[in-house]
């Protein structure tokens, strides 16, 4: 999950309970056997209790289990409801055994949680329970054989699923352990460690350590994978049909819904989703993650959380589940504007839009020396001196810096109108910005200070750099009011840093508010 969160896709994109046991069904007359409830976080959905009882009821159809990936989180005291209502597999996402290093990991606390919920499906009726472990070199493949000891003493399957390529992840082959050298190292720690038998199709290659009441696998996507056996097909929050984890098209089977399609018409869409299904993945370093989405926003479901993602259905098939037809023309998902289908770069055309009356504000701060702040809230002679108390020509090497920045002039002044050039000349810093016709920029710095409880003797000061942008045009200018911000601010960097040059810093750059548009107007919080 990225720090800064995600956008949140609105309600009514997402499939309707109804629409989610319609798709389900069809799949299960044509021959699915199991469904799984995955993608970002499940138990974010609202209905979801609800929606497993509903699911359940497609048993006599020839569905023979219902399985959920979860971080766990909020899952301890639903669970038993769950189960009730006809979950049968249960696969908890936990990559370490350290509370610090998960705190780390998932930017949120909850580690007694996720474990509590283990406990309680490890002494539920579930047929399976499994432990999901992303492993990255250098964070945490150093606990493999924590986790080997889970199982122990307890029924449990403990998968290493090698780190793999999405958006924004942050992927780094070096990063990659492979399952083989896991494998390595279990075997020095037992040297006994034996094949398991495994389900039809499963994913992970699986092994048990013998006197042990559980099992580990390894789903080696990435150096050795898996997709001649693979009959799985994902089905997103938002209705689209994926049928490759790594292949960024999709077609969807929400719009034919709401569009009238019929039953057959619906399955031939999924016959023909499936027959583009290619022979194997890209490699690990030819994988687009550019255009496919990343895992957390497979369950694109509306929340007034940024922090997790409710998990989308996801289908397996069986093998030959669909006769294979002509290919369709899958449509590529791209969340970058800037991005065209084939994900190269694209400025977006406005051409059809009507223009508007635009405008915005952003803000920013540069924090500075006291002296700094006493340079700039002081007036100057025209020979250059300072007027005040302070004349003092003594010699000195802080006296040489005042004397260097007093010789660039005011510096407020100098930094408003940079900032107002630089406005200006956004479209020419920034690639992709449409040139603007600019009505009007207002550019506002401030010097402050902020003092702390004990007085001046912990005050910080700084100067709060406020810039409004204005134009009657076909897109909005806050591009430009962040770049009038940013250069006012550079500016005055450049102007002290004879006497603050090490003690600067530029923070808290952003669009406070904007009006106009199709998106409406936006005001920042205070």
């Amino acid at each position: 999950m990225p720090e800064e969160g995600i956008d949140l896709s609105p309600v009514g994109k997402i499939l309707t309970n109804e629409e989610v046991l319609r798709l389900a069904s069809l799949f299960v007359r044509n021959g699915v056997t199991k469904i799984r409830l995955t993608g970002g976080e499940p138990t974010l959905r609202k209905d979801i209790t609800e929606l497993i009882r509903q699911l359940n009821e497609l048993k006599p159809l020839g569905l023979q289990s219902i399985a959920m990936t979860s971080n766990g989180l909020a899952l301890h005291r639903r669970l038993p409801q769950m189960i009730e209502n006809g979950l049968s597999h249960l696969n908890l996402s936990l990559d370490t055994l350290d509370p610090f290093k998960f705190e780390l990991i998932t930017r949120r606390r909850g580690h007694d949680a996720v474990l509590k919920a283990l406990d309680v499906a490890l002494q539920s009726k579930l047929s399976f329970v499994k432990l999901n472990v992303v492993v990255v070199k250098g964070l945490n493949d150093m606990e493999i054989l924590d986790f080997i000891r889970l199982t122990k003493d307890t029924p449990l399957s403990v998968r290493f699923i090698e780190f793999m390529p999405f958006t924004g992840n942050k992927w780094d082959q070096k990063k990659m352990v492979p399952s083989s050298e896991l494998l390595s190292r279990i075997r020095a720690e037992y040297p006994a460690v034996i094949r398991d038998a495994e389900e039809l199709n499963e994913t992970a290659r699986t092994w048990k350590i013998p006197g042990f009441k559980g099992s580990f696998g390894f789903i080696s996507s990435m150096s050795d994978h898996f997709c001649s056996s693979c009959n799985r097909l994902r089905l997103t929050a938002d209705g689209q049909i994926k049928v490759c984890l790594f292949d960024p098209n999709e077609v969807s089977l929400r719009d034919a819904m709401r569009q009238g399609a019929s039953d057959d018409d619906i399955t031939k869409i999924i016959q023909r989703a499936v027959s583009g299904k290619k022979e194997k993945h890209a490699g690990m370093n030819e994988i687009d993650v550019v255009t496919n989405r990343p895992m957390i926003l497979i369950g694109h479901f509306y929340n007034n959380t940024r922090a997790t993602r409710p998990r989308r259905p996801y289908y397996e098939t069986s093998p030959h589940l669909f006769e294979r037809t002509s290919s369709i023309g899958a449509r590529p998902y791209s969340t970058l504007t800037h991005l065209d289908e084939s994900g190269k770069v694209n400025m977006v055309d406005v051409g059809n839009k009507p223009p508007s009356k635009r405008t915005a504000t952003a803000s920013g701060k540069i924090f500075i020396t006291s002296l700094a702040y006493e340079l700039v809230t002081k007036t100057y002679t025209e020979t250059g001196s300072q007027s005040g108390d302070d004349d003092s020509t003594s010699p000195g090497q802080q006296q040489r810096a005042m004397n260097k920045v007093k010789r660039k002039g005011d510096t407020l002044t100098v930094a408003q109108l940079a900032a107002i050039m630089g406005a200006k000349q956004t479209s020419s810093l920034i690639p992709l910005c449409h040139p603007l016709s600019l009505s009007k920029i207002d550019v506002d710095l401030r010097p402050q200070v902020e003092r702390g409880r004990s007085g001046s003797e912990h005050a910080r000061y700084f100067i709060e750099c406020s810039a409004t942008v204005s134009c009657e045009g076909k897109t909005g200018v806050e591009m430009e009011a962040l770049t009038a911000v940013s250069v006012g601010l550079l500016t005055v960097w450049d102007m002290l840093k004879a006497v603050a040059g090490k003690e600067m810093e530029i923070s808290d750059i952003k669009v406070v508010a904007k009006t106009g548009g199709v998106h409406g107007d936006f005001e920042r919080a205070a």
